[in-house]
């Protein structure tokens, strides 16, 4: 009778025919298979894959002893698990070990006690490889771990969406909308965006686009909150999803809103300025064309404004403008435009019922309404206007002819005794056309005879006062009036087609002086010379200045290129294309006359620019008007932010230093440091500069 107490699997595999078959499967199953007596913990099957995982054949691993069959640190590890399944009870557990090759791989142990009639006879072993799977988890748990102490740590929200339905989102999420995370999750992302912006937003999930966009979430409670998003697709073991990062730019916005009306309006009485009325008339007149219509414009100056100004205070004066302005407003007709062109300067736009009897009506108006006494300290102060009229289209086809054209005729009223109206007539006009045949005559000959020059105008680091550069400035050596300003004479060059050859002129005579300064032991700073709009139309600026830097050995690094706002706007292709090409050539370019054109700053960011100059204008009432303090604040926080360096014209104060050093201003430039010098000036003040700086203590 045989004997059953003690069962042998590899006997049972080899005593018949489906022993054959059993080996095959079990070296074909994806795991290793082992089968240890529970007494003596040695061998008596294996199948190859384990087998192979102990350095062993499937022979030569019969008999052997489980500690044999591994390493000494190992089986430490082991042991316990082996003990306790030798003591009749399953165990599974997860280790790391090495496999041939040294790779790391991390395995699933199974032990099961082999029992028969409540006696253990074995234990089967089954190991599974799960790298896989562990690495996976690892990589997700480690991944959710970092996804975790972002969203908690970040001020930006976070939300994860699967074709547009929320998965997930961190606290500022919560914060931005007003709902709690479980409120939004399952969700529409569109539940929470201002539906004009809703195509955009579908748009931009299904194209998987990775780049930013603006957009407005709607709080909770109604408040509209503008927000600029990017998003990325996140990859999944499953589907992919998507998240999208969430920044809110109400301060920002806030900043270029305000900046956007300080450009087009005056701080003080917050009347439209001269760009702003400029603007508006342009736009009146081109629509007043076509239907032969009629408009008119009323030049308002108080008198004796100054000397009240200077007997009374810049306190008093600046109530005075801003009650005019008032008095201004109430006074007009609906539909009139009332603007504050500077000082105590007043411009009136008649659009509607615009005839001479209508603009003298009004201006009659006017001449009552400012007459009357202003109450300033318990004391009546009365300041009567005079006026000039200008009307359109008999007196002018373009805004800047109309408004100077009223200027004029302002200016016959003071002579006429003040406090009255004139209308524009020809005769008040200084410039005749025989004059001005005279002017382009004696262009002409000054560009021919060489009768320009340049003064240069130092630009001071705010950090150590050392020399970050000079600006250069055209002037003309006029036959009869002695040295001449670029403001009367520029604007008509390029009326007359004449700027091209002073401009190439300019930009050569700077690039040969500073090269000359340079080996003269001045330090090597770089120089900045004005490009206007219709000098980029009108001729190739980049071959011009690749041709200048030849003749003159400039380093291209030591030249910069100043254009205004309005270049940008208006010609942006041409301008980006260019601008591109100057950075690659290693010139460098500043935006002159920042804050006047309201250029955004997404706009800037498509263009490769250094500097940032803020406009005079902002700088000149600073530190006194906060309007003023605040624009410049904002244009050197958005310098800063686009990694720009900020320069500040028309600097003529220590208060104004001080103000732009605190606010991080890079760079000044204006009389308080030094006016604009000769070139045999310049080396002598740079000497008398570095003196000065030797003894004043930073």
């Amino acid at each position: 009778m045989p004997n059953t107490d003690r069962l042998d699997p590899a006997e049972v595999l080899s005593s018949s025919n489906s022993g054959s078959l059993l080996r095959v499967i079990a070296d074909a199953v994806p795991a290793s298979i082992a089968y240890y007596e529970a007494d003596t913990l040695r061998c008596r099957f294996a199948n190859e894959r384990y087998a192979r995982s102990c350095g062993q054949s499937t022979r030569s691993i019969l008999g052997m002893h489980a500690q044999d069959s591994v390493s000494t640190a190992t089986w430490a590890a082991i042991e316990p698990y082996t003990r306790r399944c030798a003591a009749g009870e399953a165990v599974r557990y997860t280790r790391e070990q090495h496999d041939a090759q040294g790779q790391l791989r991390m395995v699933e142990v199974h032990l099961i006690p082999h029992l028969q009639d409540g006696r253990q006879l074995g234990i089967f072993v089954m190991i599974n490889d799960i790298t896989h799977h562990w690495q996976a988890e690892r990589a997700v748990r480690e991944s959710n771990e970092r996804m975790h102490k972002f969203s908690t740590a970040t001020q930006e929200s976070l939300v994860f969406h699967r074709h547009g339905r929320v998965l997930d989102g961190n606290e500022a999420l919560e914060r931005l909308v007003g709902y709690r995370a479980t409120e939004v999750i399952g969700r529409s992302i569109l539940d929470f965006v201002s539906p004009e912006y809703h195509q955009a937003v579908i748009d931009y999930m299904t194209q998987g686009r990775e780049d930013n966009y603006e957009i407005v979430v709607l709080h909770r409670n109604g408040q509209r909150i503008p927000v600029e998003v990017v998003g990325k697709t996140m990859p999944d073991e499953g589907e992919e999803y998507r998240i999208a990062v969430l920044r809110d730019i109400t301060a920002r916005k806030q900043v270029q809103e305000h900046m956007a009306f300080m450009a087009l309006h005056d701080g003080l009485t917050q009347l439209p300025n001269r760009r702003y009325l400029l603007e508006q008339l342009g736009q009146t007149l081109a629509r007043l064309r076509p239907q032969l219509g009629q408009a008119a414009l009323l030049f308002v100056n108080l008198d004796h404004f100054k000397t009240v100004n200077e007997s009374l205070g810049h306190q008093v004066g600046d109530a005075l403008l801003y009650e005019t302005a008032q008095r201004l407003k109430t006074a007009v007709r609906p539909g009139d435009l009332v603007a504050r062109l500077g000082s105590d300067e007043f411009v009136v736009l008649l659009s509607e019922r615009a005839q001479a009897a209508d603009a003298e009506q009004v201006a009659d108006t006017l001449l009552t309404v400012l007459a009357r006494p202003h109450p300033v300290g318990g004391l009546p102060v009365a300041l009567s206007p005079s006026i000039g009229i200008s009307l359109f289209p008999q007196d002018g086809d373009s805004p800047e002819e109309l408004l100077r054209h009223a200027d004029m005729a302002m200016a016959y009223a003071k002579e006429s005794g003040r406090a009255n109206r004139q209308f524009y007539q020809a005769r008040m006009d200084g410039r005749t056309p025989h004059e001005e045949l005279r002017l382009e005559r004696q262009l002409r000959e000054a560009i021919a005879q060489h009768e320009f020059t340049l003064h240069y105008q130092p630009q001071v680091r705010l950090a150590d006062a050392g020399l970050a550069g000079f600006e250069a400035l055209v002037r003309w050596h006029h036959p009869e009036r002695g040295l001449v300003g670029p403001d009367e004479f520029i604007t008509f060059a390029e009326a007359r087609g004449l700027i091209t050859p002073i401009g190439r002129w300019v930009l050569h005579e700077a690039c040969r002086q500073l090269q000359a300064w340079h080996a003269a032991g001045l330090p090597k700073v770089p120089i900045a010379v004005n490009i206007s709009a219709l000098e980029l139309r009108q001729r190739d600026v980049l071959a011009d200045i690749r041709q200048v830097l030849h003749d003159t050995g400039l380093a291209p690094q030591y030249l910069e290129i100043e254009i205004t706002e309005s270049v940008l706007m208006q010609q942006s292709g041409a301008a980006e294309q260019m601008l591109a090409a100057l950075r690659a050539l290693g010139v460098g370019v500043s935006i002159d006359d920042f804050g006047t054109g309201y250029s955004s700053l997404a706009y800037l960011k498509r263009y490769p620019i250094d500097k940032l100059k803020i406009d005079r204008s902002f700088v000149i009432d600073t530190p006194d008007s906060q309007d003023d303090v605040a624009i410049v604040t904002a244009i050197i926080q958005m310098g800063h932010s686009l990694q720009l360096r900020v320069v500040a014209e028309g600097v003529e104060t220590p208060a104004q230093q001080a103000l732009l050093q605190r606010l991080g201003c890079n760079l000044v430039q204006g009389y308080g440091l030094s006016r604009p010098l000769t070139a045999c000036q310049v080396l002598p003040w740079w000497e008398a500069w570095q003196a000065r700086a030797q003894l004043t203590p930073p």
